[in-house]
C-alpha cells in the first residue's frame, strides 16, 4: 500500500505538476503578450476559402507615383502581428526609408501559430502570395523589392517563402528561426539571398540543433543550415568573418550566384530574442543580444538585394 502511494505521488509529480507549471507559464505569457502589444489588425482578405487578417503600416511619405518596397514580417508561434511590429520596430525604419510593412496573421483567434507541416504551410504561402496581390492592387509596390522576415516559427515560414515564392520574394531574413521543414523539399526557382541571426544560448531553438521544448521534432544546427543555404546558392567565394561587437560575429558567404549572398550573425550568450529590440523576459527566452540592431541590418541587406532585373521584369 505504501509503495502504491509512493508510485501515485511520483506519477503526480511527473505528469500533473509539469502541466500545471506549463499552464501558469502560458497564462503569464498570454498576459505579457496582451500587455506588450494588444492584438489588432487593419485588413482582411479571403485566401484558400478562409478569412485571413493582417496589420499594415504605410509611411506618411508614401508617394503613389513611385515604386515602393514591401517588407513582410511574420510573427512567432502563439503570437500576433502587433507584437512582432512592436518587437522589431520595423515601422520606425519604414518611416525613415520610405517602404511599406505588412504583418500577416496566422489563422485562428487570439495568439496564433502558423499551420504545421507541408500542406498547412503551403496554405500560409498562398495567403502571403494573395496578400502581395492585394497590396499591389492598392499601392505602387516595387515587384523587384518584396522581402520577407520573421522570428522563431515566423523565421521558419520566411524560409518556406524563399523556397516556394522565390520569383516574388527578393530576399529573406530569419531571427532565432525554427526551421520546420527539411532542405530536400525546398525547390526555389532561383538562389535567394538570406541573412540570419541566432544566439548561442537560445533555449527554444538551440544554436547547435537538436530537440526543443516547444517542438516534437529536432531542429537543425544553425551554422550547418546557413552553410547549406550558401551551397544551394552556389557561393564559391571567400567566407568572410567579422567581429561586429564584443559578443557578436558576422559570417558572410560570398561569390554566390545572382548575388544571392548568405549572412549569419552569431550572438554569443544570447537567447531567443530579436537583437536590438526591447528585451523580452530572460526567464522565458534567455538574454538579449547586444551590439547588433537586427532590423537595421536586415533592411541594409534587403536594400542591397533586389530581384535580378531579368527576374523582376517577368
Amino acid at each position: 500500500m505504501k509503495i502504491r502511494k509512493i508510485l501515485v505521488g511520483t506519477a503526480f509529480v511527473l505528469l500533473v505538476v509539469p502541466m500545471l507549471l506549463a499552464a501558469v507559464a502560458w497564462m503569464g505569457f498570454y498576459g505579457l503578450l496582451s500587455w506588450y502589444a494588444p492584438n489588432r489588425t487593419t485588413g482582411t482578405i479571403v485566401s484558400s476559402g478562409h478569412d485571413r487578417e493582417y496589420l499594415l503600416h504605410v509611411p506618411k511619405t508614401y508617394d503613389g507615383t513611385k515604386p515602393t518596397p514591401l517588407v513582410i514580417t511574420l510573427h512567432p508561434a502563439m503570437n500576433w502581428p502587433a507584437f512582432v511590429a512592436k518587437l522589431t520596430r520595423w515601422n520606425d525604419v519604414a518611416d525613415e526609408n520610405g517602404f511599406i510593412v505588412a504583418y500577416p496573421a496566422a489563422a485562428g483567434h487570439g495568439p496564433r501559430a502558423w499551420l504545421d507541416g507541408k500542406p498547412g504551410l503551403l496554405m500560409d504561402v498562398r495567403f502571403v502570395s494573395d496578400l502581395i496581390d492585394t497590396l499591389q492592387a492598392s499601392y505602387n509596390i516595387d515587384p523587384a523589392r518584396i522581402y520577407a522576415d520573421g522570428i522563431s516559427q515566423g523565421g521558419g515560414v520566411a524560409f518556406v517563402l524563399a523556397c516556394r515564392l522565390s520569383p516574388r520574394i527578393a530576399a529573406v531574413a530569419t531571427v532565432a528561426a525554427a526551421y520546420e521543414l527539411p532542405w530536400w523539399w525546398c525547390k526555389p526557382e532561383r538562389p535567394v539571398p538570406a541573412i540570419a541571426f541566432h544566439g548561442t544560448a537560445d533555449p527554444v531553438v538551440l544554436y547547435k540543433g537538436g530537440p526543443s521544448p516547444v517542438s516534437p521534432r529536432d531542429f537543425p544546427s544553425i551554422p550547418e543550415w546557413s552553410r547549406t543555404w550558401a551551397e544551394r546558392n552556389r557561393c564559391t567565394g571567400k567566407t568572410v568573418e567579422t567581429k561586429v561587437a564584443p559578443r557578436a560575429t558576422r559570417l558572410e558567404y560570398t561569390g554566390c550566384a545572382d548575388n544571392a549572398s548568405v549572412v549569419l550573425f552569431t550572438l554569443e550568450g544570447a537567447g531567443h530574442q530579436w537583437p536590438g529590440s526591447e528585451p523580452l523576459p530572460e526567464w522565458m527566452v534567455g538574454p538579449q543580444g547586444r551590439g547588433v540592431d537586427a532590423t537595421r541590418e536586415i533592411w541594409s541587406f534587403f536594400r542591397d538585394h533586389p530581384l535580378p532585373p531579368a527576374r523582376a521584369a517577368r
